[in-house]
């Protein structure tokens, strides 16, 4: 089959130090002009995105919008895309070769309305670490096996490697408001119960870690922990509607919302405190649900590390977690005893 004329959808908001390289490394890609289009959705840049953006017209289609956050970035781009694919890029990352031509290929499967792929995640100190499945995976989270599936590798379905279909994408539509971000996992949740996904082992986005990106420096503070709490609890239950209302199992839809909402839960702990009874019973769950086949040696290790949970208020439980974490040597431990479960 021939592959389809694709999409690409940019959102950025104050990117200028990184737009220029996420639109470039889009034009550089082996596909002819006439085979896609670029659109840039500025959410209110307060900063000079849009002006570099500009320079790229009329190879890129610059849509401005006062800030709204990522949903209403997606909620004026989808329905501005012409293409039969739309492939979405965060302003402050940037793609691999290949990455067009690949997503164009899978797409020529009409079955397929997903795709996601391993990553480079690439840090600021030019460090880089390539995450990916290892194998090709494909699923429609129509039972609580997929769904199991599905929760492990959300990873590889984030903005940057996420290409929806784009009849899909406006089936989907409108992300609620509310998901100032993580509106990218709304659609790609919903994109996986409407139609087969395909996740790929080539790592096809660099996925830059640096302190101004939006979701990663959400804990940097209480306002922000406390959005970013606000956003997970409207996540979860958006998702707990819209999934069961399009005839998803009662299970599965509990799989995939119990992971958001413990999420929120554990943010709710580090603002608000509680008991250490509700700090163990938060992180027991979420281990289980992303450890759940871990080795005896991993096993101990976790066990050792919860210790000071049973004893310690929440708050102060994660402002030593928090501690830690800011130094290497934590890293290095968790990397080797407790590995996200790729």
């Amino acid at each position: 089959m021939a592959r389809p004329f694709l999409s690409v959808l940019i959102d950025t908001y104050d990117h200028e130090r990184f737009i220029e390289q996420a639109i470039l490394s889009v034009l550089a890609q082996d596909v002819a002009e006439s085979e896609r289009e670029i659109i840039v959705v500025d959410d209110g840049s307060s900063d000079r995105t849009p002006e570099i953006v500009r320079r790229f017209e009329p190879r890129v289609r610059l849509i401005r919008k006062t800030n709204g956050g990522q949903a209403s970035a997606f909620n004026a781009g989808i329905p501005a895309c012409s293409g039969e694919g739309i492939a979405f890029l965060d302003g402050d990352d940037w793609w691999a070769p290949g990455k067009l031509q690949t997503v164009g290929r899978v797409f020529a499967d009409e079955a397929v309305g997903l795709i996601g792929h391993a990553i480079v995640e690439s840090f600021e100190n030019g460090a880089e670490r390539s995450v990916g499945p290892g194998k090709t995976v494909r699923f429609r989270l129509d039972s609580l096996a997929a769904a199991q599936a599905f929760r492990l590798r959300k990873t590889y379905l984030g903005t940057s490697r996420m290409a929806l279909r784009a009849r899909v994408a406006r089936q989907i539509l409108p992300v609620p408001e509310t998901l100032v971000i993580e509106a990218d996992e709304y659609l790609f949740t919903m994109a996986a119960a409407l139609s087969d996904a395909v996740i790929l082992p080539e790592a096809l986005c660099h996925y830059r870690l640096h302190s101004g990106n939006l979701y990663l420096a959400a804990g940097a503070n209480k306002n922000a922990l406390k959005r970013k709490q606000a956003v997970h609890e409207a996540l979860a239950a958006a998702l707990r509607l819209e999934l069961a209302a399009r005839g998803v199992p009662s299970d599965a839809v509990n799989c995939v919302t119990e992971i958001v909402q413990l999420q929120g839960d554990q943010m709710r702990l580090m603002l608000e405190g509680g008991a250490p009874w509700e700090t163990v019973r938060t992180e027991s769950k979420i281990y289980e649900i992303l450890h759940r086949n871990a080795p005896r040696n991993h096993r101990i290790f976790r066990a050792l590390t919860m210790v000071p949970a049973f004893v310690l208020p929440p708050r102060w439980f994660y402002r030593a977690r928090s501690w830690a974490a800011s130094h290497n040597w934590y890293g290095e431990f968790r990397r080797k005893f407790l590995p996200m479960p790729w």
